[in-house]
């Protein structure tokens, strides 16, 4: 209901966070508190703009262009019937799904004892009926001209005064919140506030900088394939990357179909396509871990959770702001202990002890999956350590359990065989 006033709370929020640093850095500069403010507030606004125009621009040229391109559609619209028809296996397809729904279409015979409808009585045809709109006033026309405009200028504008107004007062804010936090314990407090601070801060700045890699390595590449508008498809490449796991799928449909429009036939379509292909496992698997590692503190389902709710709450602007948030949530839940649930329930650290873990894979009888965890282990520790650490530790777990008549002889027996199976695994391991 109030997501008119949440949502530019929370961009401004987020923005306060990204640019703390650079306010921060202007301020060592000695430029000043408020004239850093506005200096980096002007200067984050002037980008989003010029990245809207640039957009805008782009989408207008790509509109003007599009109906060169509506006759290499209609031929590969063409080639594929053509390539369906020839195929006996489609063809029979079709013919079935029409003989269906023909079937589903005829009108039942009628039942026995209903007498049937006299031949004279004819169906009225029904009597064409003309809506017509009145002639709109000059209100409505200026209404429907600057109504579309209010809302964005009017959400850009409130974002505005509270980002201003949150850089101002970054340190009364943090005074009042410790305050409201309890000053018996100020260390915890201002532990978990620069915790916060420094991941969102990390994580929006990284991110930025990642996407931006991806967005101009899929524009040159779009501009050497020969994709027209690659400014426009890499700029759409950076911000839907934003967008946990689908983000960098969508964005290749829009330079994929341009592909499709612009090319008589299929090499630009292939390459394009592989362009995405390697863009992103690159960006993800060699670019992301230089600059912040692969984890952000989320656990992956905690990420798809998160997304489907904010963006069911606040549309397109909760996708983009669904992470964060989150991490917002976790780093509370690390520091504050009523609310720990959160970062079990979210975070990415594990929710058992090690030795916990096997436990639990013994009573489960999954040998698989406990030796799996022994070869993570063995990554950083000797196999001397994972037998003192973990192995002897889950099995005196189970023998509190034993002492407690909790386990049965059946049990005992399995946990056994997991443990006999698990030294068989790493009887080989090459302890280096």
């Amino acid at each position: 209901i109030a997501r008119d006033i949440f949502v530019p709370l929370a961009l401004a929020i987020l923005l306060s966070f990204a640019l703390g640093p650079l306010v921060q850095f202007l301020r060592r500069c000695r430029f000043g508190r408020i004239p850093s403010i506005i200096a980096a507030v002007l200067l984050a606004f002037l980008v989003i703009f010029g990245v809207g125009a640039m957009i805008g621009g782009q989408l207008a040229e790509l509109a003007g262009n599009l109906p060169a391109y509506r006759s290499n559609v209609i031929d590969k619209i063409d080639a594929l019937q053509q390539s369906m028809a020839s195929n006996g296996l489609f063809t029979r397809g079709a013919a079935i799904m029409s003989d269906l729904g023909k079937e589903v279409a005829k009108t039942p015979p009628p039942a026995s004892g209903t007498p049937a409808a006299p031949h004279a009585a004819q169906p009225q045809k029904p009597m064409p009926v003309e809506i017509h709109q009145p002639e709109p006033t000059p209100y409505d026309i200026v209404d429907s001209i600057v109504g579309p405009l209010l809302q964005p200028l009017a959400t850009t504008g409130i974002v505005i005064v509270f980002v201003i107004f949150f850089l101002a007062q970054r340190e009364d804010l943090r005074d009042r919140f410790i305050r409201l936090a309890g000053v018996r314990d100020i260390q915890r407090t201002t532990h978990a506030l620069d915790d916060a601070g420094e991941r969102l801060s990390g994580y929006l700045l990284a991110q930025s900088g990642i996407n931006a890699c991806f967005g101009i390595l899929v524009g040159i590449g779009l501009w050497i394939i020969g994709v027209p508008n690659p400014l426009l498809w890499g700029t759409l490449a950076l911000l839907l990357r934003f967008v946990p796991y689908i983000g960098a799928i969508i964005a290749a449909l829009f330079p994929v179909a341009m592909a499709i429009a612009t090319d008589p036939g299929w090499t630009t379509l292939l390459w394009t396509a592989v362009l995405f292909l390697v863009a992103e496992p690159v960006t993800s698997q060699v670019i992301e871990p230089i600059l912040y590692g692969h984890s952000t503190g989320l656990s992956p389902v905690a990420v798809v959770l998160a997304a489907a709710f904010w963006t069911w709450l606040w549309g397109p602007i909760g996708l983009l702001l669904s992470t964060p948030l989150t991490l917002c949530l976790v780093v509370l839940g690390r520091h504050v202990e009523h609310l720990q649930f959160l970062a079990i329930a979210f975070g990415d650290r594990p929710a058992l002890a090690p030795e916990e873990s096997l436990y639990q894979r013994m009573l489960a009888n999954d040998p698989a999956e406990a030796a799996f965890q022994a070869e993570a282990f063995l990554k950083s520790k000797p196999l001397a350590a994972y037998y003192d650490e973990v192995a002897v530790k889950a099995l005196a777990l189970a023998q509190a359990d034993v002492n407690r008549g909790l386990l049965d002889y059946e049990h005992r027996t399995q946990i056994k065989a997991v443990v006999d199976d698990i030294i068989d695994d790493l009887a080989e391991h090459d302890d280096a």
